[in-house]
Order: C-alpha cells, then sequence, then structure tokens
C-alpha cells in the first residue's frame, strides 16, 4: 500500500506534513512521493479534507465470470443503453426544461450503470480478451480516415500476440 493525494480535495490544512515518518508527503507539489511512502496511513488518517487515501501496489486480477453470467450482464448492459436512448430521445423532444433536464440525467444515469456492468464483465478492461479481440477486429476497416495506427500502437503497447485473420501476428490482450 501507499498514499496518493487527491489534489482537487486537499485543504493545505497539511496535518500530513507532520505524521509523516518518511517525509513523503509534499503540499507544495501536491504529490506524495512513492519512493519515500512505506504505507503506514499516517498521512491519510491526518488528513482533515480526505484527500489522502491508501492504495495497494498491486490490485487483484478480475475475478473471472461463467458464461451465463457474463451473457447476463451484456443483457442487461444493452437493457440500460436502450433506457439511455430512449431517455436521449425524450430530452430531445420535449420543450418542457423540467422534463428535459429529467430525461437527460436518467440517460446519464443509464450510460453510467451500463459502463460500470461492461467493465465488470470484463468488457471494458484493456487487458481483457474481448478488448483486444475489438482491437484486432476494427483493424479491417476499410475507412481511409480510420486510424489504423493509434491501434496497432495500442495492441503494441499492450504486448499481446495471436494471429489475424489474415494470416500475420497482430498484438492479443489476455485476462
Amino acid at each position: 500500500m501507499h498514499a496518493v493525494r487527491n489534489i482537487d480535495h486537499c485543504t493545505k490544512d497539511c496535518l500530513c506534513l507532520y505524521v509523516c515518518p518518511t517525509g513523503a508527503s509534499d503540499t507544495e507539489t501536491g504529490q506524495v512521493d512513492a519512493s519515500k511512502c512505506i504505507g503506514c496511513g499516517a498521512c491519510a488518517n491526518a488528513c482533515p479534507s480526505h484527500a489522502i487515501v491508501m492504495v495497494p501496489e498491486e490490485y487483484p486480477t478480475q475475478q473471472e465470470k461463467t458464461v451465463p453470467v457474463a451473457n447476463s450482464m451484456k443483457r442487461l448492459a444493452d437493457s440500460k443503453t436502450m433506457q439511455e436512448c430512449i431517455a436521449a430521445g425524450i430530452a430531445e423532444e420535449t420543450d418542457a426544461p423540467i422534463t428535459r433536464q429529467l430525461a437527460t440525467a436518467v440517460a446519464k444515469s443509464n450510460r453510467i450503470m451500463a459502463e460500470d456492468i461492461l467493465r465488470e464483465a470484463g468488457y471494458m478492461l484493456p487487458q481483457s480478451k474481448e478488448a483486444g479481440s475489438f482491437l484486432n477486429e476494427i483493424l479491417d476497416t476499410k475507412d481511409p480516415a480510420f486510424p489504423k495506427e493509434a491501434v496497432e500502437k495500442l495492441l503494441k503497447l499492450l504486448n499481446h500476440k495471436e494471429e489475424s485473420k489474415s494470416g500475420k501476428e497482430v498484438n492479443k490482450m489476455e485476462k
């Protein structure tokens, strides 16, 4: 574990400076020096604005989902996407400001829920095989304006290999 500071929440009360045994907390730069932080949590406990939190060095791997669970999550996400489209349509068609605001809020809420569901299902994680498969599929597009170089660069950065439809080796992501 090590400490990180959310500079937007920092009120510069600076109690963290006095309790940090290694001097890792620096309010001038707004950063916590990870090389000095020993993960004791004293700064996070002392921060009156809760701008400092403790985060793990490594996150656990995503839990595998069974096919029925993943399919249910996909259907739920599709439902939320459909609800978002309906609400957005209502917001565009109405003349009543309150109805427009409410429909816009419902649309945004449904989008956030759909993204969370897809992320939990493993479809939006850059390291997931679904994301890698999607990136490999869109490389086959014929649109001259499509930024193929950017997608190839992203796949290269993620450093996973797969055979493409054309038989040449391309990058593949894995969970």
